[in-house]
């Protein structure tokens, strides 16, 4: 089966019970729509449960792009190689705004593990296709600012799929539901719009965990 959840902001435990509860095998496929990273007890730990997964695909929340770049930077500058103001105070605006714990997580890695760490973030696309029983799936964050139809989501920049949140009401593929990853539902459940689908009830904030499988039209969700 094929099944997408999205922004687990950290929260590994329930990460992990979602996995339970979709009895996740090895010839499954997961998405996994970011943000993985920030606010949660463990970001570190759900990145390092994901990357030891061949059959998980991650796609880049906002907080996963920052992290990996500020993350870089934060090597850089404890290596003596950049002591940019602006970059300080980017990385404390960051870290009171939720990234603590994954810069905590990152700091108590040794090198190997920083590395192994930062390469899965810079790796992990902006958005994933796939088609099922016929129908045609874009994965992404947020949306794809400037978009029309007919355009390749591969000719976008990132912060293009971050900075314009899809309403329910566009319509933003004739051949392809989009599947949202970063945008909020009202109902703290799956919700659906004019050819879009949103994942996002809460998690960061306590509240479930969801996962949509994409054969049947099942939802779950971990509390």
């Amino acid at each position: 089966m094929t099944y997408v959840t999205a922004n687990p902001c950290g929260n590994l435990e329930k990460f992990r019970e979602l996995l339970s509860k979709i009895r996740f095998a090895e010839n499954d496929t997961l998405y996994v729509i970011g943000n993985m990273v920030d606010f949660g007890p463990d970001p570190v730990g759900l990145l390092e449960e994901l990357s030891y997964r061949a059959n998980i695909y991650p796609i880049a929340g906002e907080r996963d792009y920052l992290a990996a770049r500020l993350l870089s930077g934060f090597d850089k500058m404890n290596a003596g190689e950049t002591t940019d103001p602006d970059f300080v105070n980017e990385m404390g605006d960051w870290v009171r705004d939720g990234g603590m714990p994954t810069l905590e997580g990152y700091r108590a890695l040794d090198a190997d593990g920083r590395e192994g760490v930062l390469d899965y973030l810079c790796e992990t696309a902006l958005y994933e296709e796939a088609e099922i029983k016929g129908n045609r799936y874009v994965m992404v964050y947020a949306g794809i600012a400037g978009f029309e139809n007919g355009d390749d989501p591969a000719d976008f920049l990132p912060d293009d799929f971050f900075s314009e949140p899809l309403s329910k009401n566009q319509k933003l593929m004739d051949n392809a539901t989009v599947i949202v990853g970063g945008v909020p539902t009202e109902s703290g459940k799956i919700e659906r719009g004019a050819g879009s689908i949103y994942l996002d009830c809460g998690a960061k904030d306590g509240g479930p965990l969801a996962a949509l499988c994409l054969e049947t039209g099942e939802e779950f969700y971990a509390e």
